[in-house]
């Protein structure tokens, strides 16, 4: 009998691992001006923010008052990563900052949200980014979030 129920609970176990992903509902935004894209989970970003004039980007929002800027740049002012990284720091409370050849991380306060910034130097001149902003209460879920997504941030 130990036996059935082990057989029967790791099938069980397989088939929730196996679903997950299809649970998942991934989304794909892609701007149509910079090439800039990412990917996260529809079931959290419910809805749109008006997009910007200038088709920059597109601002996705959470029911519990998180939000994900997702946005291309033109680099005109030749900066570079650090140079970059300075004045995106500015009016917010910076606790981890990480510079690589063509990419700035950016983590810390803003007023009462946790946020998280990344850019990326693409071809062109083009910088790629996201900037997701969550509220303190909701830490441990997007927490979890973060890596999936910096790791899908991508832009010609």
């Amino acid at each position: 009998m130990a036996y059935r129920f082990a057989r029967t609970f790791s099938a069980m176990t397989l088939a929730m691992v196996l679903a997950a992903p299809a649970l998942a509902k991934p989304f794909i935004y892609t701007n149509a001006r910079f090439g800039t894209s990412v990917t996260f989970p529809h079931e959290i970003f419910v809805s749109q923010a008006e997009p910007p004039e200038n088709g920059d980007g597109m601002t996705f929002l959470s029911t519990d008052g998180a939000s994900l800027a997702v946005y291309g740049s033109n680099n005109a002012l030749e900066q570079t990563p650090k140079q970059l990284a300075d004045m995106s720091s500015e009016g917010v409370e910076v606790t981890y900052r990480k510079l690589g050849k063509d990419w700035v991380v950016l983590s810390g306060h803003d007023g009462d949200d946790i946020f998280y910034h990344r850019l990326e130097f693409g071809r062109g001149g083009v910088i790629h980014a996201f900037l997701l902003k969550y509220p303190v209460s909701s830490k441990a879920k997007y927490d979890r979030l973060v890596g999936s997504i910096a790791e899908s941030l991508n832009g010609p």
